[in-house]
């Protein structure tokens, strides 16, 4: 396992190198100019100035090359001073990937905007993933009984009615109509926690973005474990458990369970790097300041650095959780080796 590991971790540098030309192709193309924002009145002597400050000027392999310092370098030790107070190298002349629109440095305000989608989006995929799981064996357990119809039927609906639409009828129905929640997030609330009524404030104003993405995420989680149960259940080994006399509960949880989480794993884990882009759509909805709305200003605004820098990270988390999932498959089915 340890050595499967190694050469994973290896084989996803060069992995990792690519999606970063790829990425910066693409967008290093897009039209984008970091004067763009800047007020018209500027001479375009000053203007030419800044994008040579830049580097916008460059040619494109060596842009390239500049932004995978920093990315690669740059960045992750400005993030181990910042997280253990030290100075490694120039820390204070460190150059860092700035934003064209903002002109910060795009993981400090990445860093910002984190806690809000976290909040959200990771309440959101625990509560799908917790609720969707029960549902989905016990589905295929007690196939085409009361409780598999209506759960299809629920799910069906969560997963093919969009979020845009169960996010709007929700403000509707709990905020205007029946002023139970806040129709819109408020990002400025710093959660006191000693305090129950700040405690209740944030529970309050994420109860109806956390419940439509729950809707949403625990729809396509249960209908896929349904199905991987199902093909479990009539395998030979579940008749042979039955045959030896184990119990039901014995028979479902330790042996179809086992196996038919191998192809869950892959969608949970595929699922997470999903929870740090953010739901963008629900984001606009409920006014939540979150990665997802900072993506789509990022965009609006042509702020290059800004999109290259979030499309990376969501890369790598893919590829980090891609690993997770593989060594998962090993723990949860025994005939599984790497070595």
């Amino acid at each position: 396992m340890g050595n499967y590991i190694i050469r994973r971790t290896l084989f996803a540098i060069p992995t990792l190198i690519a999606i970063s030309l790829i990425i910066f192709a693409i967008l290093d193309l897009a039209p984008g100019d970091p004067t763009s924002q800047l007020p018209l009145t500027l001479p375009e002597a000053v203007k030419e100035q800044i994008r040579e400050s830049l580097g916008f000027n460059d040619p494109f392999i060596i842009k390239w090359v500049k932004w995978m310092q920093l990315m690669f370098i740059n960045e992750p030790l400005n993030a181990i001073d910042s997280l253990f107070g030290t100075c490694i190298g120039d820390c204070e002349g460190r150059a860092r990937i700035i934003s064209w629109s903002s002109r910060a440095p795009a993981i400090d305000i990445i860093y910002q905007r984190l806690p809000q989608t976290l909040w959200v989006l990771g309440l959101a995929f625990l509560f799908g993933t917790l609720i969707a799981i029960p549902i989905g064996v016990i589905s295929a357990y007690k196939q085409y009984s009361a409780f598999d119809n209506v759960g299809t039927f629920v799910t069906m609906i969560g997963y093919s009615v969009p979020t845009f639409f169960t996010g709007l009828l929700a403000i509707f129905i709990f905020s205007v109509w029946l002023r139970w929640f806040p129709s819109f997030y408020d990002t400025t609330h710093v959660v006191n926690w000693t305090s129950w009524d700040s405690i209740w404030k944030q529970i309050e104003q994420m109860i109806m973005p956390v419940s439509v993405l729950t809707l949403f995420n625990a729809a396509a989680l249960s209908r896929f474990t349904r199905a991987s149960v199902l093909d479990n259940l009539n395998e030979d080994y579940v008749r042979t458990a039955r045959s030896k006399g184990l119990g039901e509960n014995k028979v479902v949880i330790t042996h179809v369970m086992r196996n038919s989480m191998i192809p869950v794993v892959t969608l949970i884990a595929l699922s997470i790097p999903g929870i740090f882009a953010g739901a963008i759509i629900t984001e606009q909805i409920f006014r939540i300041n979150g990665l997802g709305a900072l993506l789509i200003t990022a965009i609006g605004q042509g702020d290059v650095p800004m999109v290259q820098t979030l499309t990376f990270i969501f890369a790598v988390l893919i590829v980090i959780f891609n690993l997770i999932a593989d060594v998962t498959y090993g723990v949860l089915d025994p005939r599984i080796r790497y070595d």
